[in-house]
């Protein structure tokens, strides 16, 4: 092959790639985002100040936030509404804890069929894993800095 075929080929394979990779409107994905994200603080909210007019504590008052966006994200996810909002919200409906939630109920839902053990069991923290192993490592070693310079102190 010549050289300028060759090229003819390469500029052919960049204009198919150009249109066939999806264009994303940053500014509007963050909008949305922002939106998304807001609107779960939102509703944690209207559960925190419930459980305040119920004459609970502020730990307790955080304690039920948390059980019931869990428990909403998890049915939501269960009836197919969290996936949507989540691809239209982006990183703001998947940063809070809804969207922790969601990753690990999805996975669980979407593998069921190959039974508990080697479907649920092996797939449900696939998503979540990661962030719990390294939440959990970070933490401890965050913890242990701590530890060492109170010893230095």
């Amino acid at each position: 092959m010549d050289k300028i075929q060759r090229l003819k080929q390469i500029k052919q394979y960049e204009d198919y790639v150009k249109g066939k990779t999806p264009r994303h409107n940053v500014w509007l994905n963050m909008v949305k985002a922002f939106f998304a994200g807001g609107t779960v603080c939102c509703v944690g909210q209207v559960i925190s100040h419930y459980c305040e007019l119920q004459g609970m504590t502020a730990d307790e008052c955080g304690s039920w936030t948390s059980i019931t966006l869990v428990l909403l994200s998890v049915l939501l996810t269960g009836t197919g509404i969290y996936p949507r909002f989540a691809k239209w919200g982006g990183a703001g409906a998947l940063v809070p804890i809804t969207g922790f939630a969601n990753s690990v109920a999805a996975p669980a839902i979407e593998y069921k069929k190959e039974g508990q053990v080697f479907g649920i069991g092996c797939k449900i923290f696939t998503i979540a894993g990661p962030v719990i192993l390294y939440g959990i490592f970070t933490s401890w070693s965050l913890g242990f800095i701590y530890w060492l310079l109170t010893l230095i102190q």
